[in-house]
């Protein structure tokens, strides 16, 4: 059966980084149709209220409604932010046996429905999610897509730009690996108008802003409890790169098989988005030490992947 067309979108989980994610979606102007699905009715449906009283302002008409898995029969998408949010002080991969339990029945849930089109997921430890997604939906891979390393590369561009004093659209570097403490930048591809920036700093200052990349999180969850605009931006970029058949290259959660020498594991690469999802996996040209660290990655994933599918 041909994908589902047409830009419908269904958002399971309202919380912070759902409701974000809707609001970027409007405010961008990304679809006609979204649908709100929660367990808190109360709270979606207020958040469907909030959202349409915004309408008059936004760049086009869009039609938000609250709903149930069964609006996901003809939905082109269905963003998956729902799950146990992660608490200060725990690392994304202690939510991973909680978070699956959850899936396995709002993916079999949203299944019944008749869904035929894309999943996106963003739950957190968002790859061995998109992992379960594929698993428990039974769809082609290139049709479950996790937000990857998306909000890292996000967080690495901001600060090679600021480094730089340029803008992050015009700085291009990639983290790849897990969305996590694993995760690696690819500072051997990073570039400012075709110039490579690694040999501009330091080794410490490297490794500082590694650093500051990957523990991100963690710092803006002590201040505030969660983070949310920043993966609510990626995740509607995403949106559009498919809904807009866009062949965009983005650093996105996708199956290797095969690809960097890797294979059976969802991870942050950069890959080629479009209107059927995942069309292809772009290899970058690792050196030794970034092939070391990215194996490194994919294993600190695949063992969490074998203590439950064992």
């Amino acid at each position: 059966m041909a994908i589902t067309k047409g830009n419908k979108i269904v958002l399971v989980g309202t919380g912070a980084v759902g409701s974000s994610y809707a609001y970027a979606l409007m405010n961008q102007g990304i679809s006609d149709e979204l649908i709100l699905v929660d367990l808190n009715e109360e709270k979606a449906k207020g958040d469907v209220l909030d959202l349409n009283h915004s309408i008059v302002y936004a760049p086009s008409p869009m039609e938000i409604k609250f709903g149930s898995y069964e609006d996901c029969k003809d939905a082109a998408l269905v963003v998956i932010c729902a799950g146990a949010a992660q608490k200060p002080g725990e690392t994304r991969l202690d939510l991973v046996h909680k978070n699956v339990g959850i899936f396995e029945s709002i993916v079999g849930n949203i299944m019944k429905s008749g869904f035929n089109g894309i999943f996106l997921v963003a739950t957190n430890p968002v790859d061995i999610l998109a992992y379960a997604t594929w698993k428990f939906s039974g769809l082609p891979k290139e049709r479950v897509i996790g937000s990857g390393t998306v909000l890292d590369t996000a967080r690495f561009r901001y600060l090679l730009g600021e480094e730089m004093n340029a803008a992050p659209t015009s700085v291009h570097g990639y983290i790849i690996g897990e969305h996590g403490d694993s995760q690696l930048p690819v500072w051997s591809s990073a570039t400012i108008a075709g110039t490579p920036i690694a040999p501009r700093l330091t080794d410490e200052k490297k490794q500082e802003m590694a650093e500051n990349v990957r523990d991100a999180a963690y710092k803006i969850i002590e201040a505030k409890g969660a983070t949310y605009y920043g993966i609510a931006t990626g995740l509607a970029r995403i949106t559009r790169a498919i809904l807009k058949n866009e062949n965009v290259v983005l650093p996105v959660g996708t199956l290797l098989e095969g690809e960097n020498g890797h294979d059976d594991v969802y991870i942050g690469v950069p890959a080629i988005i479009n209107r059927e999802g995942v069309r292809q996996v772009v290899e970058l040209s690792l050196n030794d030490e970034e092939k070391e660290k990215f194996a490194r990655s994919v294993e600190t994933l695949k063992d969490i992947q074998a203590a439950i599918w064992s």
